[in-house]
């Protein structure tokens, strides 16, 4: 129950609130004209005060933290769970909330301050208040499960949005949130809701993954499994294959020297070899040149002479005798020259072939080691390829395995999700004691005003749980507010029997726009009856001149209700004393 609301102002209209019924009147005074608004006088400004006191999330520059606010706190003071609080929250330090009252046997303890007050985080309060208003566990670990912040905007609506849908508090309100708050008020398995967001989230994951597949966003994962398998095979027999390599392996570690020396042996050889090659050939020319040269025939000119009839004198035969001795000595020195070339050259041939020789046998020496052995940095460059290797081998088999467990993750979902679905069924048929009780409180509000009884629908479907609400002429927007009406006096009710129980409603005056007088007057009264006979309390805010007087039933008098007044006749008249 709520207690009391004031603020460090002494403009502010300090709220006292009872139990049972309370009204928040907003009066049009004699003196104001039709230009006077009463937007702004503060209803919807205390609904707003007492969710910042609770909790409620404040960002700068929205709601009340803005700058003409500065400096104020406000300080809210509760009665729930047998126990007496008071909570003070300032402008400007939103995240603190200062506690007063019976701290004894609360099962979160708050921290002192430096100013010497006690305090707690937003998360630690609101966990509490979960705990004081509904039973939460301190410690939730469930994901997907009810928070005090939802549960606490169904009985006090804030907001236009608040009254769109009786299953909603702000629109497009998350699927799953909607299911385990609403279950959990109505007493039914919130926890199968729960589990079937996880299952949804499941099946969220594998389709975005197969989606990126498909988009090439996840490369390795993409292809069929039968050329994942053939790909990692070849990929497997190549790592084998280098792997052997690498065993084999054998780092020289003068490696680059022998290298280097036999590619120098192997240009001696070739600069030996040619120059054999041109002495072969100057070889055969001096051997051919030797064979042919001959020996002049003694007498040879002398007997040319003879055979003519010529008789030379012997001056001339001496002559003749001189050149013959001249000639012989040309051609012995000849033959005696290359004779001598011939054994020179062959001699050199045969010293260069003994080079050839040495120098082939030293570098066939470092020829073997080269061939079993390698250079450091080939052995590198093999291991890098090997881990190239291994590395595209294990990334093709982790695709192969993504493929396998999203191909089985889907049919294991396709399992949990019949599995969920018939569990949850049955948990729901055992519970029919308890959401047609749900079902009779409503129709049974409803009829009260509309004498049809309307139908609350609450059923657990393929996709979770199912949530409805018709009353027969539910076209106007008076009808659909009296949905939400009907609703939050439903699970009033059945948290009135409850221990521990939040035992407050709160509406705007916007609950009741576009409704017909006799209705609204109905309501007023259905409101009042059922927070005295079951010991909750309900808070609202009315504009003076919408109230239905002439509907009221007899004895009903709506000003016993009047907890505080506010008016337009100036700022002095507002919640706040001034509008901002």
């Amino acid at each position: 129950m709520i207690k009391r609301l004031s603020a460090n102002r002494s403009s502010f209209k300090t709220v006292e609130f009872g139990p049972g019924f309370n009204v928040i009147w907003a009066d049009r005074t004699r003196e104001s004209t039709k230009r006077d608004s009463r937007n702004g006088l503060g209803k919807s400004t205390l609904i707003e005060v007492i969710h910042f006191c609770l909790g409620a999330k404040a960002s700068k520059g929205k709601g009340l933290l803005v700058g003409a606010l500065s400096g104020w706190e406000f300080t809210l003071s509760i009665e729930v769970d047998g126990k007496s609080l008071s909570v003070t929250r300032r402008i400007d330090k939103p995240n603190l909330f200062f506690i007063d009252g019976d701290l004894e046997q609360l099962k979160i303890r708050p921290r002192r301050e430096k100013s010497g007050e006690l305090a707690y985080g937003i998360k630690e309060w609101t966990s509490l208040l979960g705990n004081l208003f509904y039973g939460l566990p301190i410690d939730r670990e469930s994901k997907y499960g009810p928070s005090f912040r939802s549960l606490i905007s169904y009985s006090i609506r804030r907001g236009k949005d608040a009254y769109s849908s009786p299953f909603e508090h702000f629109r497009k309100q998350a699927e799953w949130d909607k299911q385990v708050n609403n279950a959990f008020l109505l007493g039914l398995a919130w926890a199968d809701g729960s589990e079937m967001q996880l299952l949804r989230d499941r099946k969220k994951g594998l389709d975005a993954l197969k989606r990126a597949a498909r988009a090439g966003v996840v490369t390795a994962f993409s292809g069929s499994l039968g050329d994942l398998e053939a790909r990692r095979v070849r990929l497997q027999n190549k790592a084998d294959s280098d792997a052997r390599d690498l065993a084999a392996f054998q780092v020289h570690p003068q490696y680059k020297e022998l290298r280097i020396q036999a590619d120098e042996l192997t240009e001696s050889i070739h600069e030996l070899a040619n120059l054999n090659s041109l002495d072969q050939r100057m070889l055969s020319l001096y051997e051919k040149a030797l064979s042919d040269e001959e020996v002049p025939v003694p007498n040879l000119i002398e007997k040319m002479y003879a055979d003519v009839g010529i008789a030379l004198p012997g001056v001339a035969m001496r002559r003749m005798e001189d050149v013959q001795e001249f000639h012989y000595k040309i051609v012995r020195n000849r033959r005696d020259f290359l004779a001598a070339e011939v054994s020179r050259l062959r001699r050199e041939v045969a010293d260069r072939d003994g080079r050839i020789r040495e120098l082939s046998d030293e570098r066939a020496g470092a020829m073997i080691i080269l061939q079993t052995h390698g250079a450091l940095e080939e052995h590198t460059v093999l291991q890098q390829r090997h881990l190239e290797t291994l590395s595209e081998r294990n990334s093709i088999s982790s695709s192969i395995e993504n493929l396998k467990s999203c191909a089985t993750g889907l049919s294991e979902l396709k399992i949990d999700q019949e599995v969920l679905y018939q569990r949850a069924r049955r948990d729901y048929d055992e519970r029919r004691e308890i959401w047609e009780r749900a079902i009779e409180l409503f129709n049974g509000f409803t009829e009260r005003l509309y004498s049809v009884a309307g139908r609350l629908v609450i059923e657990f479907g393929a996709t979770g749980f199912k949530f409805d609400v018709e009353i027969e002429r539910s076209g106007s927007a008076g009808v659909g507010n009296m949905k939400i009406f009907c609703y939050d006096m439903t699970i009033a009710a059945l948290w009135a029997d409850k221990y521990p129980s939040p035992r407050v409603v709160i509406h705007d005056s916007a609950i009741f726009d576009g409704v017909d007088e006799r209705q609204r007057a109905l309501a007023l009264e259905l409101a009042a009856s059922e927070c005295e006979s079951r010991n909750y309390q309900y808070i609202c805010t009315l504009n003076s001149d919408e109230v239905p007087w002439e509907e009221f039933s007899q004895g009903f008098n709506l000003r016993e209700y009047v907890i505080s007044t506010l008016t337009d006749s100036g700022e002095d008249g507002s919640l706040l004393g001034l509008r901002f």
